[in-house]
């Protein structure tokens, strides 16, 4: 009983404070078919508080392993036109996405990386108009995580598949702040916290950020105009929601050119069904100039091929040690958890809402402004328990952000 109530707070969640959906708006839900219980509860929250339309796009990831295994090489330089043009129309017409992240970290273990950089590749150029919408918050979008059998035992190999389940829905109710009396309330709370956050970082406009801990020792300048955001954002009418559930971030960009020292990953980095683990990249004036990885050195190595701009960062988060995910001392092998429990930075595109007026810099102009521009926008983990980062402003002080991993104000 109390787990059915949790599962359908959780919906309520998504839908409410994740998308919030509007009446007369449209959602498009995409989600692994095992989750297909949870989606049906988003359904009918979501035609509760007035959506017009719900649609449904259903993946299957053994499917996706046997196309990667027996589909023809050209396959994967092409991605269906009818799939980016529906995403654009329900953006265009003002819809939200939500999107149920829930992958199998192992799953392409044994494809040839080429063929998963190919089709990367391929995705990412097909949805690149659709992800200026989500980019720029001209939509309203959210990420949501639900178990399924392969992430729960990858997480908890030691245990029966159910119990692995039942533990990784425990952790999931926990970090969502969903086991509370009113968890919308309680997103209202978080919110505000952050966003005072937020406000501190914005009013001492930083020239420059230090990072420093046993093996990270990092110099990032951030661009005139940065802005700091936090978990919820706001839609071009006005509207909020929060593009992460869970969230525990507060962000904003680097400047593409000035990014100089050595980064070492403190989590793992699953990316297009591989593991990325123990890797480091050295910057030079803001390009990645050397690499290493003790696991997936050649998944890194074709990310960070992808194009240009993925050879440089799109976004810098900073995120307490101390935090009701990191407090789990779980590994999550799932981005959307790692990345909240974890200061971290993104390879690629940078949200051109984390600069005064991104939405009026036109493509091919973001370089003047310090603005990195790529098909892709990949966050790794690089918080600690002994990072410390300092900021300085334009003024010469230098404050203490972040001392032992933790927030210093």
């Amino acid at each position: 009983m109390d787990f059915e109530r949790n599962l359908d707070k959780y919906a309520e969640l998504a839908v409410k404070v994740g998308v919030n959906i509007q009446p007369g708006q449209t959602l498009l839900v995409r989600s692994p078919i095992e989750c297909a219980p949870f989606v049906r509860k988003v359904l009918v929250h979501a035609y509760n508080v007035g959506a017009k339309h719900v649609h449904i796009e259903w993946s299957d990831e053994q499917c996706t392993l046997l196309k990667y295994l027996n589909a023809p090489e050209e396959s994967f330089n092409e991605f269906p036109k009818w799939t980016s043009e529906q995403y654009v129309d329900i953006a265009k017409e003002g819809g939200a996405f939500l999107t149920i992240y829930a992958q199998d970290p192992d799953l392409l273990k044994d494809v040839d990386p080429q063929r998963v950089a190919n089709f990367q590749k391929a995705s990412a150029m097909a949805l690149k108009e659709w992800r200026s919408y989500t980019l720029s918050d001209k939509c309203k979008w959210s990420i949501v995580s639900i178990p399924t059998e392969a992430w729960a035992k990858k997480i908890f190999p030691n245990v029966s598949t159910s119990e692995a389940i039942d533990k990784l829905w425990e952790a999931i109710f926990k970090c969502s702040r969903v086991e509370g009396q009113d968890p919308i309330e309680a997103w209202k709370k978080h919110n505000e916290d952050l966003k005072l956050r937020m406000n501190f970082l914005n009013e001492k406009n930083f020239k420059t950020l230090k990072f420093k801990s046993a093996k990270t020792d990092i110099t990032m300048g951030l661009p005139e105009g940065h802005v700091w955001l936090s978990g919820a954002s706001e839609d071009p009418n006005g509207i909020n929601f929060n593009p992460n559930i869970p969230t525990e971030e507060v962000f904003t960009m680097p400047h593409k050119y000035d990014v100089n020292g050595v980064v070492y990953s403190t989590k793992p980095l699953v990316y297009g069904g591989n593991v990325i683990d123990n890797f480091s990249l050295t910057f030079k004036d803001g390009k990645i100039v050397d690499f290493t990885a003790e696991k997936g050195a050649e998944t890194l190595g074709k990310l960070i091929d992808t194009d240009e701009g993925s050879h440089y960062l799109g976004e810098v988060a900073l995120v307490p040690f101390k935090s009701p995910i990191s407090d789990t001392n779980i590994v999550f092998f799932n981005t959307l958890y790692d990345e909240n429990a974890s200061c971290h930075f993104a390879l690629g595109s940078a949200y051109k809402t984390c600069i005064k007026n991104g939405d009026q810099i036109k493509e091919g102009e973001s370089d003047k402004h310090g603005v990195n521009e790529s098909l892709t926008h990949v966050d790794f983990m690089i918080g600690s328990n002994d990072m410390n980062i300092v900021g300085e402003t334009y003024d010469g002080e230098e404050i203490q952000i972040f001392k032992d991993g933790n927030w210093a104000f």
